[in-house]
């Protein structure tokens, strides 16, 4: 068994919790509201700021020039093309850009991001890659698994959604990073990177019921 399906093994748990959240389940029928949708397309803009941070840590921390590239052409695509996409999307759902400049990050949300761009800071590559792989992997599933089922062609957004995720082209990023920690084994010990990918992987589950709740600071 390869050190990411163990560490697949070890998340089973949430990560089974996390593709049956309502949040997610609603997402893939269609009856999710989109007040909701709005509040996570919100969060998840500050969560990509906070994702490029992590991926300009990893460029630096790659061992040659083949791994450096890989990570610094995801960061120029991150930083000046999804962005974008995602305020072009962000604006077909009704959400202008500057209301996504003005958004204040979740106590989730910005306890997760905290925790990537911690460990991207202070470890090392295994270590980073780790903490990332939850976020690629996880999208990745979810975006599979609804799009095997009945799409929810009265919302067009969440289909637009669910096919950038199912693509073949995010199944292939997935599947390098889970190929570069395989390789990375030896560099870093196996409980800790277990400790950081459960840690992320409990952050995604975190992530949609924040949005599902609207989370927010007041008390």
């Amino acid at each position: 068994m390869t050190l990411t399906e163990r560490l697949h093994q070890a998340a089973a748990p949430i990560w089974q919790k996390t593709l049956t959240h309502p949040f997610v389940t609603g997402l893939g029928d269609g009856t999710l509201p989109l007040e909701n949708f709005r509040f996570y397309m919100c969060q998840d803009y500050v969560f990509l700021i906070e994702y490029s941070r992590l991926l300009a840590l990893a460029t630096a921390k790659a061992p040659d020039l083949d791994t450096m590239g890989r990570f610094a052409n995801l960061l120029d695509a991150t930083l000046n093309r999804e962005m974008a996409l995602h305020r072009e999307f962000a604006a077909q759902c009704g959400i202008s850009a500057a209301a996504l400049a003005a958004t204040q990050a979740a106590p989730t949300a910005r306890a997760y991001t905290d925790h990537l761009v911690r460990v991207a800071a202070l470890g090392n590559l295994a270590e980073t890659v780790a903490a990332l792989l939850p976020c690629q992997w996880g999208y990745c599933e979810i975006g599979q698994t609804l799009a095997r089922r009945s799409k929810p062609v009265t919302v067009p957004f969440y289909v637009q959604w669910i096919d950038m995720y199912a693509s073949p082209e995010f199944a292939a990023l997935a599947a390098w990073l889970r190929e570069l920690l395989d390789a990375l084994a030896d560099t870093a010990d196996a409980k800790r990177l277990t400790e950081i990918f459960c840690a992320s992987a409990r952050y995604e589950y975190l992530f949609w019921e924040m949005a599902y709740r609207l989370e927010s600071w007041a008390v």
